[in-house]
């Protein structure tokens, strides 16, 4: 593993106060300044493809194809796009027309918020840094840029990389462990954006609110596939089996199991299993054919897990614990109560749960955390409203597993537990964002709201009523059955 060059702890308030400093001095308020910055990221990025390809192979050994799709090219996507939009987006606002407050000049201004915390994950190093990161700078933030110890090659060549093309006084990479983060925390930030686990999501939260800082939690959980027997079979387990085995299962957003119909789990096995052969022909520990589990512990955790499990092994298994390798596995006949339903699982192993009706899917789903990403794939819109309105969670996908991620105009965020807040694009902007209102009233305003004045007075009181407008006819009941759905 390489060795990594933790930031000295007696550094970090100093490396605060400068990016306080460049803050608070107005450089970032020009927006052609932040768009200089954002393409110095992303020339970062294309100048060092390679190097990070290699990095990313040394920490998760990830495929390079899987680094071009999932990490570089998303990145990369994600400059172009705020580059061309950030004009809008940065560009004050006014309100709609009001007859009553229009004279009084509404504008709600767009500004950054100050020094804002990115604490990014180990699974994706590069884009669940660099997409939020994106985001602060374009809506005019400095940041401290903290990504995983578990990834010793990608932190150290961010630390390496950034001051070679971005004023150190803008961004800054802090690299440490728990030390580190906790020092980090003591202090105050424009806004926190963690992604990682619950339990240090907590740890986060709690101390953001020591400080009032706002936070945005990306975490996880259970991500649930309900497959429904009218699904395009042969499509299904493609994607499903690809979701999976991205970056070895290490996703937050992975299918995590995946509930069906008793009747069609040995058909759907099945598939599942083809899909397998073809994407693997010369077996998944071919080199490069896809990647590794972070560490030693990491391995042991999901080995133990399937050792645990009462259900049966349909295909896979394999593991090598001196590449931390997990062959991607499929389980069957998994119920809901077994040691692979415990925890997210966060490897290469997908449990398959028979059911008599998948309303038994849901039910098990609404009474645990609401997930990260909820899947379904079916034909039956009947099926696929059931799922979106008798279900939460941060996302609902019908028949593809993982891209809503990365797909333009999509917020990605949790609910409770498996998150709080978005990025990604303009709501990436707009998280990192103070929308600071402000009106100029000029006095002849005041023809009209001179009646705010003492003395309060009962025709006064009678006149309050031309200020607010009115509420709508009364109802005469609640709305019927048949009244227009907003889905389909």
């Amino acid at each position: 593993m390489s060795e990594l060059a933790f930031t000295p702890l007696g550094d970090i308030e100093q490396i605060h106060a400068e990016l306080d400093a460049t803050f608070k001095s107005g450089q970032l308020q020009s927006v052609p300044f932040r768009k200089y910055v954002l393409l110095q990221i992303g020339y970062m990025l294309k100048d060092n493809t390679q190097r990070i390809s290699e990095a990313l192979y040394k920490d998760l050994g990830k495929p390079p194809f899987e680094t071009a799709m999932t990490e570089i090219g998303p990145v990369l996507g994600e400059v172009a796009d705020t580059y061309a939009h950030i004009d809008k987006w940065a560009k004050p606002t006014k309100p709609p027309f009001s007859l009553l407050t229009q004279p009084m000049r509404r504008v709600v201004y767009k500004e950054g918020k100050g020094v804002c915390l990115i604490i990014g994950p180990f699974n994706y190093p590069l884009s669940m840094c660099f997409n939020p990161l994106i985001s602060a700078i374009a809506a005019g933030n400095t940041v401290v840029l903290k990504p995983s110890e578990s990834t010793p090659a990608t932190s150290s060549l961010f630390a390496e990389l950034f001051p070679k093309y971005v004023d150190p006084s803008i961004i800054r990479v802090v690299n440490g462990g728990v030390a580190e983060t906790s020092k980090l925390l003591e202090l105050t930030w424009g806004h926190i954006l963690f992604t990682g686990s619950g339990r240090v999501g907590r740890i986060v939260a709690a101390a953001a609110g020591k400080t009032l800082t706002p936070v945005t939690l990306e975490l996880g959980g259970k991500s649930p596939v309900f497959v429904d027997p009218s699904c395009d079979l042969e499509t299904t387990a493609r994607r499903i089996m690809w979701g999976k085995i991205v970056n070895c299962g290490q996703s937050c957003v992975a299918p995590d199991y995946v509930v069906v119909p008793k009747t069609f789990q040995d058909q759907f096995v099945q598939a599942l299993k083809a899909a397998h052969d073809s994407f693997f022909p010369d077996g998944p520990f071919a080199p490069k054919a896809m990647g590794k589990m972070v560490n030693v512990a990491a391995f042991k955790r999901v080995y133990g897990l399937l050792q645990s499990t009462k259900g049966t092994i349909a295909f896979g298994g394999q593991t090598d614990e001196s590449t931390k390798s997990i062959a991607p596995t499929v389980v069957k006949d998994v119920s809901f109560e077994d040691a692979l339903m415990s925890e997210e699982l966060f490897g290469p192993v997908l449990p398959v749960i028979p059911v008599e009706s998948l309303e038994e899917g849901i039910a098990f789903v609404n009474k645990h955390d609401h997930p990260l990403a909820l899947y379904a794939f079916t034909t039956d819109s009947k099926f696929k409203e059931k799922i979106v309105k008798a279900t939460k969670s941060g996302s609902v996908v019908m028949n593809e597993t993982m891209l809503q991620t990365g797909i333009d105009g999509l917020p990605f965020g949790g609910i409770g537990p498996s998150g709080s807040g978005f990025h990604n694009g303009k709501y990436g902007f707009d998280t990192f964002t103070h929308f600071r209102a402000s009106i100029d009233s000029p006095s002849w305003v005041d023809l009209v709201m001179k009646i705010r004045y003492p003395p309060y007075t009962a025709k006064k009181e009678q006149k309050t009523s031309i200020l607010f407008p009115g509420l709508p006819k009364r109802p005469s009941g609640p709305p019927s059955a048949t009244s227009k759905r907003w889905f389909g």
